[in-house]
């Protein structure tokens, strides 16, 4: 612990009364994946002060959310609910360094090591595989025009669910095809889409009763915004009537692989980067010698849906790759 007189004349806050301070502080994203690890940490540490938390402690814990973590087809046997915990508490006792209540040599969760992550599972569809899934998105669904815009717009753009969930009226450039993506890290692109995808979602915006420059562009049928329990539910009738999506545990970052995996076959690395929307320095400088620019991610599009992109200059330089007709009878612009 800190031995300055700051933090000599203030009384040690208990784990639980620090945790509320930080949760306050947290940005959404860190809110959403860390809080419920801390919350559940409080039954066990709630009453303990903070600086009398040990590492020993903290693997307690974890093997607790490991324990608990539910097992589905894709799952890693807790791996990465054990890996969410040790984060959690990383970010929670960093915080505690800044605020002056410990120092970094007696911060109990530096000491935890982070699990070795195991290779994904994911993969890029086949066309029939994805062709199956447009095929069954219909049934069963009380809204199969939304349903089928969704996974519609997650083929073209390869965002992830964030993106899409985040997507307001505002994001929408009908002029140039685009849509604006927010995604994790706080990142922010544009993304080109098809002038036929581009006219669904304006229409389906003003169907459903998007006004404002800030209200969701995808809207359920009683206008309310998309929500991810609407992603989960679309996904578990997907993965019911499609027993090998259900032993594989497809989800919608598999239609992500999907696209990338092709535009990145057919225009390389580059574009494919682009594409995805990664912003990584990992592989600099390499990857700013080979940075797409907004109209290369276009005509990957283009090839990919088969329709011609006002940002492509000049007409012919597409080629379609048959990855979306199997999907075209299956899609019709939402309202």
């Amino acid at each position: 612990m800190l031995e300055s007189h700051e933090t000599s004349s203030r009384p040690m806050p208990t784990f639980e009364q620090f945790q509320a301070r930080a949760t306050n502080a947290c940005t959404p994203g860190q809110k959403s994946a860390y809080a419920p690890v801390w919350r559940r940490a409080c039954e066990r540490l709630g009453s303990m002060p903070l600086d009398q938390v040990t590492t020993l402690d903290i693997r307690i814990l974890q093997q607790a959310d490991i324990s608990r973590a539910a097992h589905r087809t894709s799952s890693r046997d807790g791996r990465y609910a054990g890996e969410r915990t040790v984060r959690a508490m990383r970010t929670l006792f960093r915080m505690a360094e800044q605020d002056g209540w410990i120092d970094h040599q007696h911060n109990p969760a530096a000491l935890l090591p982070l699990p070795r992550r195991k290779p994904s599972t994911r993969r890029a569809l086949t066309s029939s595989e994805l062709a199956e899934i447009n095929s069954v998105v219909p049934i069963g669904s009380r809204d199969p025009a939304l349903d089928c815009l969704i996974i519609r717009l997650h083929v073209e753009t390869a965002c992830r669910r964030g993106g899409a969930l985040k997507l307001r009226l505002a994001d929408l450039d009908p002029r140039w095809c685009l849509v604006r993506l927010r995604e994790k890290g706080g990142t922010l692109r544009w993304q080109p889409v098809s002038p036929t995808l581009c006219a669904a979602l304006a229409q389906h915006a003003q169907g459903r009763g998007a006004i404002r420059s800030c209200d969701a562009l995808l809207r359920r049928l009683d206008h309310q915004p998309l929500s991810p329990q609407h992603h989960d539910a679309l996904w578990k009738r997907i993965r019911d009537l499609l027993p090998w999506a259900s032993e594989h545990g497809v989800s919608t970052h598999w239609l992500r692989h999907t696209t990338i995996t092709w535009v990145e076959r057919r225009y390389g690395y580059g574009i494919a980067r682009a594409y995805a929307g990664h912003t990584d320095t990992a592989s600099a400088p390499t990857a700013t010698f080979i940075r797409a620019r907004l109209t290369e991610v276009a005509e990957a599009l283009s090839a990919l849906t088969g329709e011609p992109h006002p940002l492509v200059a000049s007409e012919g330089r597409y080629h379609s790759q048959q990855l979306l007709d199997h999907t075209a009878s299956q899609w019709e612009p939402a309202t």
